[in-house]
């Protein structure tokens, strides 16, 4: 059975290295397992509350059970693609092709947006001022965008801590 824990107010602002070791150090005080499969210690955190009410949280351990790793979910969504298993955490390339997607259908918005998906990337917090008036007919809300995006940046760092970190996922999003 998971614990489920609430991270309130979660800064990104900082280094990649600060921000980093904000979470690490939260995932430091867990309980460890005595085991595998129920054995094993399981945890949620919700750190995110979008505009729609769903919450974006991070689920621990991941997949692939490495190390300090997670995965970034969202209430209530469903990102599986035509006959797909469905489930509530994004790939990398969902939220690719979304931005894609937002850029063809506006690129004069999109400018504005991947100025606000800048800031996030280069570990700055972002106000709700500052992109609620940026609106898309098409694809994902743009606060689930960018609160996932936060996580997903975090989460790269983390996992390829001695590499590129989130420089691996920022490389595909489309450029205005």
């Amino acid at each position: 059975m998971p614990e489920y824990t609430i991270i309130r107010q979660f800064s990104n602002q900082g280094t990649r290295q600060e921000v980093r070791m904000r979470i690490v150090n939260a995932f430091a005080k867990e309980i460890p397992g005595q085991g595998k499969d129920e054995l094993a210690s399981r945890y949620s955190y919700y750190v995110e509350v979008l505009r729609d009410g769903n919450r974006v949280y991070l689920r621990r351990p991941a997949n692939l059970h490495n190390g300090f790793d997670f995965l970034v979910c969202v209430e209530s969504y469903n990102f599986a693609c035509g006959n797909e298993r469905r489930r509530n955490y994004p790939k990398h390339e969902d939220i690719i092709k979304d931005l894609q997607k937002k850029k063809k259908a506006d690129s004069k918005m999109y400018k504005r947006f991947y100025s606000i998906l800048e800031k996030v990337y280069t570990c700055h917090d972002i106000e709700e001022a500052e992109y609620e008036n940026i609106r898309f007919s098409k694809g994902f809300p743009t606060d689930m965008i960018l609160k996932t995006l936060k996580w997903l940046f975090i989460e790269q760092d983390i996992r390829y801590w001695n590499y590129s970190g989130r420089d691996m996922l920022w490389s595909g999003i489309p450029k205005p």
